[in-house]
This record gives C-alpha cells, structure tokens and sequence, in this order.
C-alpha cells in the first residue's frame, strides 16, 4: 500500500478499484511518520479526526467530486473552520469559525484535509527558514534549505504525504519551494483564486498557490477553487477547465545572455542552457531580452508602497507585540515605519512607468522562461547571511505579481549536481491554460520522478479537440498561427488551439502586398492546392471583437477542410491580390516564412 502514487489519476483509478478511504488515511500517517520531518506541519489531524472527516464524504462516484477522497494540506496562514491559524507566529494565533474560499471549494469537491503546514512567519520569506517552529527539511538534501515562504506545503507534497497542497504567492512563495522540492507550483493569475480567509502579506498582490505532483493536478485543483468571490475585492472572474493542446509553435522570451544571472552558479547557468534545448525541440522560439526592466520591477517588491502593504497587513499586532515577530521578519516589515504616504505614491509612479517598458517586451513573445532560482543555497548560508540570499532567490520572482502575471514552476531535468532542475513559464494575465499546455508538455518530455518519490509521471490527461458549446472553430492561415505576431490577438481573446490541419485542394495562398506584418490571402480556386492551416476554438462571445478587428481585403468565410468539415476561417476578396505573390506551392503560410527567414540569412 506504502508503494501507492498519490497523483489524483492514480487515486481515483485506486478507489475504482476498491481501495477505501480507511486505507488512504492509514498511509498518509505512515508517510508522515516514515518521513519523520516535524517542521512540515504545524497542525495535523490525527486518526479519529481523519477518519470523521471521511465519513462525510459519502459513497465514491467516479463522476462526481473530483477530489473524492483526495489527501490535501494547507499552508498555515489559510483558515481552516476550529483550525488554529498561526501564520506562522503563536502569538498571533486565532481559531476561524469557517474556512477560507478556497479550502471551502476543495471540502466541497470531496478533499480531505490533513493538515496545516509550515511557513515563513507571514509569508515574508523565501527560504523556508524564518519561522518559531523547527524548520521543514529539504526534501533531496536536509542541508539545503526547504524555499519558503510556502515550505511545509511544498515538503508535503514531495514526499507524497498528500496529493497537493494550497499556499500562498507574493513574492515566490509558491514558485521558490516547489523549484527547490521537485514538485509542480502554480501560481494562478491573481483574483482567479479568492484569498478571502487568507492572512494576507500584500493584500493587492497575494494570490493562493498550489503545490502538486504533476501540471493536470494542479488545475484540476485551480478549477475546484477558482471563482469570483463577491466577498473578496480583489478577486476576479477567470474560467479554466481542461488544458488544452500546446501550439506547435510559441515565443519564448528568455533574459539574453547579458542579463542572465546566476550569482556565479555556473551548474545553474549550463542546466537553464540546456532545458531551452529541450523547449526549441517542443516548437519554442527563444527569444533573448534584456531582462533589465523586470529586474528593476524586482527590486521594488521590498521597497516604498509594498513593504508599507505588509506592514498594514499585521500593523496592530507587531505594533503591540514586536518581540513576538522573528527577527528578520521583524526586521524586512519594520522599514516601513520609516516611510511616508509619499514613498508610497511615487512607488505606484515609478511602477506604472516600468510596466509601460515592459508591456512591449511581453507583446512580442507568447510565455517568458526564467529559471525559477539564480542559485540554490544551503541552510547554513542562509544562516549567515539571513536578507542577502532571500533577496537574491528573488531575482526571477519578485516581478511576476506587480506586472500582474500568471506562472509555473515546473520540474525539469536534474541539475549535474543531482540537485532538482526547475524552470518557470510565466504569461499574461488570465492565459493560465495557455501556459500550462507548454509547461505539461515540458514536464513529460523529460525523465522526471515525481517529487522526492520512486514514481514516474503517469501519462498526461487526454486532450479534447472537439469545440465546446459556447466556442467557435475558426481556421487561420497566417500571422494569426502559433508562434506568429498575430497570435496574441486570439490569445486575449481566450483562443485555444485544437490541431493543425489543411484546407480541401481547392484553394491559392498569396502574400499580400503591404505590411508589416505581412498577410497571407487564400483564395478558392478551381485550380488549386491544399493549404496547411491552424484549428483554433474561440468562444462565442468573443467572436465578434475578433472579426471586428479583421481588415480588408480580408474577411471570416467558411473553408472546407480536408475532411470536408466546413469551419469558418481567413478568406480574401479577389480585388486585393493586386501585386501579391502567389505562394500556394509552399504548402502554407509558415513554409513560405520559414523560406523567406532563410534567404535573409
């Protein structure tokens, strides 16, 4: 039983199969004991609670609650009704009369929780270290340090005491551990979870993460506790549902070898280089950017208006009892008493500035991949140089939330050190699906064990192509296809791409004249040829913004597939191939591109 997978498919096929809750509940407290680690929780449920707990389940349905039975931990600043809340300080200590918004949707689809974890004390941290209790360990090495501030969550998770688990995510505190313990952390754009219930650090940027086995778990969590919370001010209306296909082509921005940064970790720096290797083979474009910007935003986290934010967080209480603050928590939040309402304002000023810089540099590239630690360090360096280190493990997190980006962490190849090897891809606002299609499709490309366990990653969920009820197929021949300039544009529109396909031999491709960018026109003709071409499914609603911004020569008609499917589609008017280049021997758009890059070259 010991041997059992904990990814959620595994479980349910389990409980298909006859396994009993009963038998669940007595190997998470076999693998809590085996591990013997006392700092990843702080609360846990013992048996008798466990077993109430699973009594109010009721029978397992395969087809309802997809969480049945599910084993799942919370990270200790998220409420759980008569839990006591810490937050990491026993001081502060409350016992909430209901649970968080995201811990009532998991009970709801049929989780069972076990337990409150570890922390940095309120959430201020990335190492993992800052906290009163004894810390969690490392899950491949007791002497590195576990990443915070979300470090018991991540611990759990990786050693396969449960399937996942919620934590929190300002500054990287769902990023920074999951990198460091082999595991899946997402961090969902912000609004899309709720954090009503949550302790917050920095009320305008705090979002709950989730900590899993694989990329599927993680948004089958993400769709069981997203949602728009009237209760909550900051949250906001996101639908999810199943990841779809990955494109076969998407734009990969990366720091440029100028403004990468690895602290002189030179392990780091070669496993990075390598897994954009393993990327370009997937269908990415890698596009090297000076990351200056993003490092600028960075730095601002812990400066002017935000660390003023995590003061008001808990401002009465440190105020009345500073001595029961951890030193260096103590320390980070309390700058903010030499800051005025000015600091603050002109810290929205310059943030506003930089996210005009920046917005540029997103638009050209689908995702961002950045490693998702320069460096990695030991509990012992952290020790001696408490601020510096965190400071640094923030390089590639700090900016995501203030430029209000969505992200993933996701295990990769490990490092030449046996250490876990660990990118993030990060995208805009709202295109966590997107981001997720490349990331799973990273993440079972390689060789990867799940967490600090002997299991392989089971197969990734099957993918539908078929359209949904409120989606449109819309078939796009050229600057609107994966990996070319136009494809942001059925992106924002909550495009998802289906499967390439080609069009019935009957029809002519010409570039236009004009641009840039430049346009493809496709033409029925009795004399034609079959064009490759990309399936995208666009919902209904938004369907009309898209062919409002369509312009002429071109216009949506119907094309007849190779199938003879009808799907709607780019066509052009014949008076506009005045001065075009007949391509159709190409075959499609992206060939005549591919030809056209390669004769400049």
């Amino acid at each position: 039983m010991n041997s059992l997978s904990f990814d959620i498919p595994a479980l349910r096929q389990a409980y298909i199969d006859g396994l009993t809750v009963s038998q669940v509940i007595e190997v998470v407290l076999d693998r809590i004991e085996r591990v013997g680690d006392p700092g990843i929780f702080i609360h846990s449920e013992n048996r008798n609670a466990l077993t109430n707990r699973s009594k109010e389940l009721g029978k397992f349905d395969p087809g309802y609650s997809p969480l049945w039975g599910v084993p799942f931990a919370v990270k200790d600043n998220i409420d759980v009704a008569k839990i006591p809340t810490t937050a990491g300080c026993p001081d502060f200590t409350y016992i909430p009369d209901r649970d968080a918004y995201s811990v009532s949707g998991l009970l709801k689809a049929g989780a069972i929780f076990v337990g409150k974890t570890n922390l940095d004390q309120f959430a201020t941290g990335l190492v993992g270290l800052r906290t009163p209790f004894e810390p969690p360990k490392n899950a491949f090495d007791p002497s590195m340090i576990p990443g915070g501030s979300s470090s018991g969550s991540a611990v759990a998770v990786a050693h396969g005491i449960v399937s996942f688990a919620l934590g929190t995510d300002t500054a990287g505190s769902g990023r920074i551990p999951a990198a460091l313990n082999n595991v899946v952390g997402l961090k969902p754009t912000i609004g899309a979870i709720s954090c009503s219930g949550v302790v917050h650090a920095c009320r305008t940027l705090d979002t709950v993460s989730i900590f899993s086995l694989t990329v599927d778990d993680a948004h089958c969590v993400l769709n069981a506790v997203s949602g728009y919370d009237h209760s909550d001010p900051f949250s906001r209306k996101f639908s999810f549902g199943e990841i779809p296909s990955p494109p076969p082509c998407f734009r990969v921005g990366v720091p440029d070898r100028n403004s990468r940064i690895f602290f002189g970790d030179e392990i780091q720096a070669a496993f990075f280089e390598s897994t954009l290797e393993d990327i370009k083979a997937l269908g990415g474009q890698i596009l090297d950017l000076d990351f200056s910007p993003f490092y600028e935003v960075a730095e601002m986290l812990y400066d002017g208006a935000w660390i003023a934010e995590r003061y008001a967080a808990i401002e009465d209480f440190i105020r009345q009892n500073p001595k029961s603050i951890h030193p260096v928590t103590y320390r980070v939040i309390n700058e903010a008493e030499q800051l005025t309402a000015m600091d603050a304002f002109r810290g929205i000023y310059r943030l506003a500035e930089l996210k005009r810089r920046t917005q540029p540099i997103l638009d050209g590239v689908d995702i961002l991949c950045v490693p998702s630690t320069p460096t990695l360090y030991k509990t012992s360096e952290v020790e001696e140089d408490p601020i510096g280190t965190n400071s640094r493990l923030g390089t590639y997190t700090n900016f995501v939330n203030l430029l209000d980006l969505c992200g993933i962490t996701v295990p990769v190849s490990k490092r030449s050190d046996g250490l876990p090897g660990s990118v993030t891809l990060l995208g805009c606002a709202g295109s966590d699906n997107y981001v997720a299609s490349i990331a799973r499709t990273l993440h079972h490309g390689l060789n990867v064990k799940m967490g600090a366990t002997s299991h392989a990653l089971p197969p990734p969920n099957p993918v539908s192509s078929a359209v949904q009820a409120r989606e449109i197929a819309i078939g796009v021949v050229g600057a609107h296809m994966s990996g070319m300039p136009l494809n942001s544009e059925l992106l924002r529109l909550g495009g998802r791409f289906l499967r390439q396909s080609s069009t019935a031999p009957e029809y002519r491709l010409y570039a236009l004249a004009g641009g840039p960018p430049k346009k493809p026109g496709l033409v029925r003709s009795d004399n034609g040829g079959s064009i490759n071409l990309e399936i995208w499914a666009l919902p209904k609603c938004n369907f009309g913004r898209f062919v409002e911004s369509v312009p002429l020569p071109l216009g949506i008609g119907t094309i007849i597939l190779e199938s003879n499917e009808l799907v709607k589609g780019f066509i052009c008017e014949t008076k506009g191939l005045e001065g075009a280049e007949d391509i159709t021997a190409f075959g499609g758009w992206r060939n005549y591109m591919n030809n056209q890059n390669s004769s400049v070259v």
